[in-house]
């Protein structure tokens, strides 16, 4: 990749900040941060897979978000604990395509996976007693392998046209890993079809599956209408309940990062925003599905007997 007369084989991470004292608060922020994400969404799989009365499709789509959750912290988290405590910032033009790549392609399987956790949702609110018929194993493998390959293949095409750009304008990344607008703000030529395919890609991964969770819910709210009984509508909501605060904090902070024009991007805002997604998240989830779930607490409770 030319840049002027000089190839662009790296590029430097900003981060956060340059005071060192700060550097050193957030390395150690960032840094449990991270142990507490590992260890919680290894618990939560480990329970998931050992425990015979979390196979079910709800715990196997909710094991699926912990590994992709758990593969999203190691994308992400140790690149900028060692930005935070060492003089190099750097990355290497193959490390910033590789992290590119995987964090797109897990951000989009997240995207797809949230909304088959809707579908399996309504199904088991709608159809309690044909749950296990209408939902079974076969379709729940099936809706989470067709995540992961759309996931996948759509971050394939953008990592695909994004590094094929000549970055001549800087090396320079004013953020703390690489990430989609930071990187398009380096490049120089025509980025006009590239806008484009951002748009594309964003109805695509995120604007279709929240179609999809905003029709699942309003099928679950007629549903859960119909019930008579205070204590059994509030059963029924209560099985979705961890859904939609996951629902609602993930794809919050997405829409506010990518579906602005470009001209309203604040660095320094969009950092923050972006650690939510990047890192908070991964680590929420956890205790978000298992603090009310009496079924994890069993099997939690279990595993340490």
């Amino acid at each position: 990749m030319p840049r002027g007369n000089r190839t662009v084989t790296e590029f430097i991470l900003l981060g956060f900040t340059t005071d060192p004292v700060m550097q050193l608060v957030l390395f150690v922020a960032f840094l449990i941060m991270y142990v507490l994400t590992v260890a919680g969404n290894t618990t939560l799989i480990v329970l998931i897979c050992n425990d015979a009365r979390l196979h079910t499709p709800m715990y196997f789509f909710t094991g699926n978000l912990s590994f992709l959750d758990l593969w999203l912290s190691c994308v992400y988290i140790p690149k900028i604990l060692a930005i935070c405590i060492s003089d190099d910032k750097s990355i290497s033009f193959a490390g910033c395509l590789a992290q590119f790549f995987f964090s797109a392609g897990l951000d989009y399987t997240e995207c797809y996976l949230l909304a088959a956790m809707a579908y399996d949702r309504y199904v088991a609110i709608s159809k309690p007693l044909l749950y296990s018929q209408a939902m079974s194993i076969k379709l729940g493998a099936f809706l989470a392998a067709a995540s992961y390959l759309g996931g996948f293949n759509n971050s394939a095409v953008l990592t695909k046209k994004t590094f094929s750009f000549d970055f001549c304008n800087d090396n320079v990344i004013d953020d703390f890993f690489c990430d989609l607008l930071p990187l398009v703000k380096l490049a120089c030529g025509r980025t006009e079809g590239y806008q484009t395919l951002m748009y594309f890609l964003l109805s695509s991964n995120v604007i279709t599956p929240i179609a999809l969770i905003l029709a699942s819910y309003l099928f679950i709210i007629a549903t859960i209408l119909r019930i008579r009984s205070t204590q059994g509508r509030l059963k029924a909501f209560s099985t979705c309940s961890s859904h939609l605060v996951s629902v609602t904090l993930y794809y919050g902070s997405i829409l506010y990062i990518y579906s602005r024009p470009q001209t309203s991007y604040f660095l320094d805002t969009d950092k923050i925003v972006s650690t939510f997604y990047t890192v908070v998240f991964p680590m929420l989830n956890p205790l978000i599905y298992s603090l009310r779930n009496k079924d994890v607490k069993g099997a939690l409770n279990k595993l340490f007997k």
